[in-house]
């Protein structure tokens, strides 16, 4: 009875001394007492009895981390005194075939989901997509990589958007797979932005073919604020708005000037002047479209290792694009062997063998030659098997910012490249 009579008193003390630090029992007694029921004390004042339960589901159920959760919950994303709204967030998911990691993503991205009613907002959109002809997977594959698409309007933004695309693709399967890739940068952009750029492209005469690819791969672009300086900027460089080219070169021209400046550069250090870079480009526009460690890597082998001109380069920039082991130097050294030995004219075009599908290379370039057929078909192998022994490995390639680039004027001299 007397240890009842103390436990009850201590639990009274425990509620008071929460309100103010001054006891309010004096006697020794319960003072000597307070000494043992610790874990009542601390359920008193635990961190449970004080913490939201939006954010403690969100820990507990999805792993968030105490600061992220609290963050949701404080910037109201999250607003459930119960289990009831958020198990039924998840239930409906699970019904519609989103597994657990595709559910735990999604609701990392957009806790703000567990509050909402999915049949109200979710489920529209799900069936407006059906009907277009997307399926679960599509949809799956939509909202895991953007699930903010859902706080979209259906009648405001996502059908206008879907109508847009549809007009510059073929099918409806080929908008879905456009709205898929891009689904980011059409929600992040306003829908009035997005359809002011398209109609600027159509008056400014870029093709639908244009348009409809600039859409699969830079989406980006229709963001812009300035498109039209960069329309006149590539079309003042030689690019018609109709040709395929254009669509290219606009997308390397709206990188940042500084990124531009630097690729133009990387060729100025190999001999190419700023008049040969841009005739290049006119000619091939996806040549800035290779990264500089890739110039230099392709370079750096063409001139400091076979002292070659870099300007031969210039005459197929679709060389830039090639793999450097697998094609480059493999055919490279079956023409160099060629080239020691007298068997190929010094005036004879560098870069053309390079754009020969492998069978007419070998037909060309090695088995033509009965007496070196042999010597030249197993050079060429083994650079081919060490190209794939290589890859199969992980290993990379690369090359360094110190590397000098072999002088043009004795790579005209050798072999007599003008």
């Amino acid at each position: 009875m007397l240890k009842k009579l103390f436990l009850s008193q201590n639990v009274v003390l425990c509620l008071i001394t929460t309100k103010s630090t001054t006891p309010k029992f004096n006697n020794p007694l319960f003072n000597q007492h307070l000494l043992f029921p610790i874990s009542l004390r601390s359920f008193c004042t635990s961190e449970s009895d004080t913490q939201p339960f939006a954010v403690s589901y969100l820990v507990n159920k999805f792993g968030f981390s105490h600061e992220s959760a609290l963050k949701a919950f404080n910037n109201r994303q999250v607003r459930f005194n119960t289990p009831d709204n958020p198990d039924s967030v998840i239930t409906f998911f699970q019904n519609h075939g989103f597994s657990h990691d595709n559910i735990r993503i999604i609701i990392t991205k957009a806790p703000w989901l567990l509050s909402s009613q999915p049949h109200k907002m979710v489920l529209p959109k799900f069936q407006f997509l059906l009907s277009k002809g997307a399926s679960s997977s599509d949809i799956i594959r939509l909202l895991t990589a953007n699930p903010k698409i859902l706080q979209s309007s259906l009648e405001k933004r996502i059908i206008p958007l879907f109508q847009l695309l549809n007009r510059f693709s073929k099918t409806n399967k080929d908008t879905i797979v456009c709205l898929i890739r891009n689904s980011l940068s059409f929600i992040i952009y306003p829908y009035h932005v997005l359809e002011a750029n398209i109609n600027l492209m159509i008056e400014f005469g870029v093709s639908d073919s244009n348009i409809a690819r600039l859409l699969q791969t830079r989406s980006s672009i229709f963001g812009s604020t300035d498109l039209i300086k960069s329309l006149e900027e590539v079309k003042c460089l030689g690019f018609h708005p109709s040709k395929t080219t254009f669509g290219a070169a606009l997308i390397a021209k709206k990188c940042s000037k500084k990124l531009w400046d630097e690729k133009v550069d990387v060729f100025k250090k190999w001999g190419w002047s700023d008049e040969v870079v841009i005739r290049v480009f006119r000619f091939q526009p996806n040549l800035l479209g290779a990264s500089n460690g890739k110039i230099n890597l392709l370079m750096n082998f063409w001139v400091n290792q076979l002292g070659w001109d870099s300007l031969a380069l210039t005459k197929c920039p679709l060389m830039f694009g090639y793999s450097l082991h697998k094609r480059i130097i493999p055919r490279a050294s079956v023409l160099q062997f060629l080239l020691m030995k007298g068997l190929r004219k010094k005036n004879a075009s560098l870069v053309t063998p390079f754009t020969y599908s492998e069978k007419l290379f070998l037909s060309k370039c090695v088995l033509c030659f009965k007496e070196e057929s042999d010597y030249l078909l197993k050079l060429y192998e083994e650079k081919m098997k060490f190209a794939h022994t290589m890859e199969n490995d992980g290993m990379a390639f690369t090359t360094t910012t110190t590397t000098k680039p072999y002088p043009t004027k004795r790579g005209r001299q050798w072999h007599g490249i003008h």
